[in-house]
């Protein structure tokens, strides 16, 4: 099968929240502006219950109340640990949201792992996540696709089940991760894969394997929504985006930047976005970026001048 270069009109270009969160609403209302007047596409949260400690962001309720904050931007969970829920209920949420913002909603599901204890403190054993979201995204893609549910699988139960109203618009449902059970995951349930932490050849490969795995299952009127999520950093020169970058991962990660490196782009907003082309051309339709800057003004105008130059 070949692969089908993007038309770069039809690429979105995402605003992750800040690493620490919003202080205030009136911080949240500076960011959020700032973010329409660069002309970005959509704000991104991620996902977590109880993370390292007990840290973590609820991501539908993130994006939910973004949604109502500034009505003109796009919301994306990216990612969002759906085996931690009961896919009936991530349903209603979705729905609920998709109601008082029809359209708004990119939905990105991963399966976790990094802090197993985050699992378990809901009662999910962590080696059963895998087989939880697949059987979870069975049972999401078919409420919100209108289907009344009756189901009953190794872990969840369905009791003829319907979730009203069915979102307007449907909701593009991307698979996080940079497995090969992600990519195939994609295939088999996804409209698009959201990886992260590899090069342009391993996401060529991917977004391939997946559209195969989609053929295979039948599933040939997908509309693919790929995309590629990272952090850059901002700078006059790539030793001084680095500088910024380093400090702001390894605070955020807990380990060293040198793990992260490789895949996380400096520099000027022109050396980014030949790092980013790549991805582009292999099929990513949505670039969700965590931007680091020497000032929040920096980081702005650097993620501004980054979507001039990409789209085009």
């Amino acid at each position: 099968m070949k692969n089908e270069i993007v038309n770069n009109q039809d690429l979105r270009i995402g605003l992750s929240i800040p690493p620490s969160g919003f202080k205030s609403y009136e911080d949240a209302s500076i960011y959020v502006d700032s973010a329409i007047n660069a002309g970005l596409d959509h704000l991104i949260t991620a996902d977590h219950v109880s993370f390292r400690g007990g840290q973590g962001i609820d991501g539908l309720t993130l994006v939910s109340w973004l949604a109502g904050l500034q009505p003109s931007l796009d919301v994306y969970v990216g990612v969002y640990l759906l085996a931690l829920r009961h896919p009936v209920v991530v349903a209603r949420q979705i729905s609920t949201l998709c109601d008082l913002s029809p359209g708004k909603l990119t939905f990105g599901v991963g399966i976790g792992g990094e802090d197993r204890n985050e699992m378990r403190a809901v009662e999910i054993d962590p080696a059963t996540r895998g087989k939880r979201t697949d059987e979870a995204l069975k049972i999401l893609r078919s409420l919100l696709g209108g289907e009344t549910v009756d189901y009953s699988g190794e872990f969840y139960s369905v009791p003829s089940v319907s979730i009203r109203p069915t979102p307007s618009s449907p909701v593009p449902i991307t698979i996080g991760g940079r497995s090969d059970a992600a990519i195939e995951r994609t295939g088999k349930l996804g409209d698009g894969w959201l990886a992260s932490w590899c090069s342009p050849e391993r996401f060529q490969n991917g977004v391939l394997k997946s559209q195969d795995v989609a053929e295979e299952c039948g599933r040939t009127d997908v509309k693919w929504r790929h995309g590629y999520q990272i952090w850059v950093g901002f700078g006059d020169s790539p030793k001084e985006g680095k500088e910024v970058l380093g400090p702001a991962m390894e605070r955020f990660y807990g380990t060293s930047f040198s793990f992260f490196e490789k895949y996380s782009p400096v520099g000027s907003p022109s050396e980014i976005a030949d790092w980013l082309k790549p991805f582009i051309e292999s099929g990513a339709k949505d670039l969700n970026i965590a931007p680091i800057a020497s000032s929040p003004k920096e980081t702005i105008s650097g993620m501004a001048e980054l979507r001039k130059i990409l789209v085009s």
